[in-house]
């Protein structure tokens, strides 16, 4: 049912307290006014009777009016304004911003996503229940001064992050100071992963180096030593030997090309480059290599040239990477087929996709996602044995990286193994 308004008054725009005081006046005024004329009450008297009754009536309202604005003063949080919570909204970290007991102001939504347990005006340490934050942000709030920690966070997944506690001194409202703490995570979970892939690089490229180094010592010693006469041995020394030298020479040259590539990962060459050529060039200089393992290369390429932007002694040490290990590690199936074709992805960019398959034993599918790590092995005595430095397919994807391609690899256990480069198509120039 719908409530009538009350007619408007001549109070109505007044405060309420305002309004019954301005009320009780004219009651007290016309009361006064009447004794007055009646005789009841002489005018001085009524006067002042009038004085003191006005000033029952508006010294509370006044009173009021005061308390009320000093209770809002006292009410008014600087850290719960807007501007404050835009910032830390706005933080590409996560971050939490504090109250002196651990209760939380306000978060970003990076830090709600990292601690969903987080809640505003609860305590942080329930949320966060990590050993290495709670001691820091017990000392932060004790001490007042900026504490750092470093943890493991298992949840969703492991990940190395470093969390900052800084005190915040806050002015209050009436010239005083208090803290708060804002605290931030960093992820440190890629530089972790970076130190470690720089230490495994250190440790294999010396282990790599160390292996020949050690033969070449031991065969020089003994060639000067109990073989210095013994003709037969002599030349079967040597020609290890020489297999040595020519695996670390080997080694040493893909270390200074994919040091090459990286240093320049950011310039995307502009080139075109006509890569059939390449790859029968490539094709015809691995020719002994096929013939030696009973392995025949089929080419099933285009007549007319396919251009891309590239690098052409980087795409002949792509093509011959690929070509190269089909024929020692797929051996086995007799042949290695070469093939181009051209497809599009699922953004629905065209590409030139260059395909190498061998028919051999294949790879399991636990190793795929990691043959491109620097010195993985799938077989690391056979890759030995073959003369591979574990250094060729993270060499192809680097090189692919540069020229903003990409490497498909598939593969079924006995069934053979399948490396794609695909490389971004150059569109053709308009004609005008």
């Amino acid at each position: 049912m719908a409530v009538e308004a009350s007619p408007p008054t001549m109070f109505s725009p007044w405060p309420d307290r305002l309004r019954h005081s301005a009320i009780v006046l004219l009651v007290a005024g016309l009361a006064l006014v009447a004794l007055v004329v009646f005789g009841e009450l002489s005018p001085t008297r009524a006067a002042i009777a009038f004085v003191f009754i006005a000033g029952a009536a508006l010294v509370p309202w006044r009173l009021h009016d005061v308390v009320a604005s000093r209770e809002e003063v006292l009410g008014v949080n600087p850290v719960e304004a807007p501007a404050v919570r835009a910032i830390i909204a706005g933080m590409p970290d996560p971050a939490v911003l504090l109250d002196r007991a651990g209760r939380v102001i306000h978060l970003n939504a990076a830090a709600a996503q990292l601690a969903p347990a987080l809640r505003k005006n609860e305590l942080a340490q329930f949320a966060l229940r990590s050993p290495e934050i709670i001691t820091a942000l017990r000392e932060a709030i004790a001490t007042t001064e900026p504490r750092r920690a470093t943890y493991l966070d298992h949840v969703p997944v492991d990940r190395w992050m470093e969390l900052t506690i800084a005190p915040v001194s806050v002015p209050t409202a009436f010239g005083g100071t208090d803290y708060c703490m804002l605290m931030t995570f960093h992820d440190q979970t890629p530089l972790r992963r970076v130190e470690e892939m720089r230490a495994d690089f250190v440790a294999n490229a010396s282990h790599e180096l160390r292996t020949p180094l050690a033969a070449l010592s031991g065969f020089i010693d003994t060639l000067q030593g109990p073989a210095k006469d013994d003709a037969k041995a002599r030349e079967r020394f040597l020609g290890i030997m020489h297999a040595q030298a020519t695996r670390m020479a080997r080694l040493i040259d893909d270390l200074l090309s994919l040091s090459r590539v990286e240093l320049s990962a950011h310039v995307r060459p502009d080139t075109l480059v006509d890569i059939l050529p390449i790859i029968r060039q490539v094709g015809d200089g691995l020719e002994p290599l096929a013939a030696e393992r009973n392995v025949k290369i089929e080419m099933d390429l285009p007549e007319t040239p396919v251009s891309i932007a590239g690098d052409r002694e980087e795409l002949l040490r792509l093509f011959e990477n690929l070509i190269e290990n089909a024929l020692k590690y797929g051996a086995s199936g007799g042949r290695v087929a070469v093939s181009l074709t051209s497809a599009v992805t699922a953004e629905g960019v065209p590409e030139v996709r260059v395909a190498v398959r061998d028919f051999g034993p294949g790879i399991a599918p636990e190793h795929l996602p990691r043959l491109t790590e620097r010195f993985y092995r799938v077989d690391v005595g056979d890759s030995r044995a073959q003369g591979g430095t574990g250094l060729g397919l993270s060499l192809v994807k680097h090189i692919l990286n540069r020229h903003r391609g990409r490497l498909l690899i598939e593969s079924v256990p006995k069934n053979g193994a399948t490396f794609t480069a695909a490389f971004p198509q150059v569109k053709a120039p308009s004609v005008t």
